[in-house]
């Protein structure tokens, strides 16, 4: 049996993989959240691993609120960065692969082509530069059959995202302002969820790997809000504003599609089209 520590079970990739895990009979999952295992220190990470007998590590924890790691670096950091260290070492002692889950906020968003995983990172604030150095510390310590996989805009129906906020503040306001000049794709929890179980027991590089993950397809913000209300009905008039006229604290890349191939090509899977991902979790939700 192979026991599979979730790291950040109660977010929603760990919450996904969670409702996936029933399918997988010949997974042990071990599901962990900050009360059960507190990845920010070494010691107990490893006497966790020892105990508990683990095979492979996928890290879903992550310090995610872009706006407040302005205000909170250093816990952004610990989280991101030294937490991510952590399992890289515990990883590289034991022999054990290790997914860990990073962001298109690497990069800086000056791209006018999808970025692959070998272009140049320049990450724009707080929450980017955490995730990055998350990257580089794992890549450094380079534990066999590990691998990053960024991705972008996650929703899913569990916890908080811009799915949810567009259904309740649709359902509130009669016109709601999206900003239409940031574009990337939305990435359905469940699929990278997906994704994450089926090619864990493929690994089989040397060195850390990068591979990008999102839905198939392109749109903006206010895209993503227009398909919501479409798909459920909601009667809310949607204008598309410029970042310039919603500005906040922080900087964020206008440009984020993630180029997939190599993904797709390494690990021979398919990627559902955002649109119809966005349905499938709208009929959960």
């Amino acid at each position: 049996m192979n026991n599979i520590l979730i790291t950040g079970a109660n977010g929603q990739v760990g919450s996904e993989i969670k409702e996936l895990s029933e399918q997988y009979k010949n997974f042990n999952f071990i599901f962990t959240d900050i009360d059960e295992l507190d990845i920010t220190n070494y010691s107990k990470v490893d006497t966790f691993i020892q105990t508990n007998k683990v095979h492979s590590i996928v890290n879903c924890a992550a310090y995610t609120a872009v706006e407040k790691a302005e205000d909170e670096p250093l816990i952004a950091k610990l989280i991101n960065h030294k937490a991510t260290e952590n399992l890289a070492l515990v990883a590289k002692k034991n022999e054990l692969p290790l997914i860990h889950i990073s962001t298109d906020y690497v990069f800086d968003g000056n791209s006018s082509v999808p970025y692959k995983e070998d272009d140049s990172t320049n990450p724009l604030n707080i929450y980017g530069k955490t995730k990055h150095d998350g990257e580089l510390v794992l890549k450094k310590i380079n534990p066999k059959k590990s691998i990053i996989i960024r991705t972008a805009w996650v929703y899913s129906s569990f916890g908080n995202n811009f799915v949810k906020s567009m259904l309740r503040l649709g359902k509130e306001k009669n016109t709601l302002n999206v900003i239409y000049d940031q574009i990337g794709c939305p990435t359905y929890a469940r699929d990278l969820a997906q994704l994450i179980l089926t090619i864990l027991p493929k690994l089989k590089n040397d060195t850390v790997e990068t591979y990008h993950y999102a839905n198939e397809g392109v749109c903006s913000w206010f895209d993503f809000s227009k398909a919501i209300f479409e798909f459920k009905n909601i009667q809310c008039k949607v204008n598309a504003i410029p970042t310039s006229a919603y500005p906040t604290k922080t900087a964020r890349p206008h440009f984020s599609l993630l180029n997939k191939q190599k993904v797709k090509d390494t690990f021979s899977v398919s990627i559902p089209y955002w649109k119809d991902s966005l349905k499938e979790c709208l009929q959960k939700i």
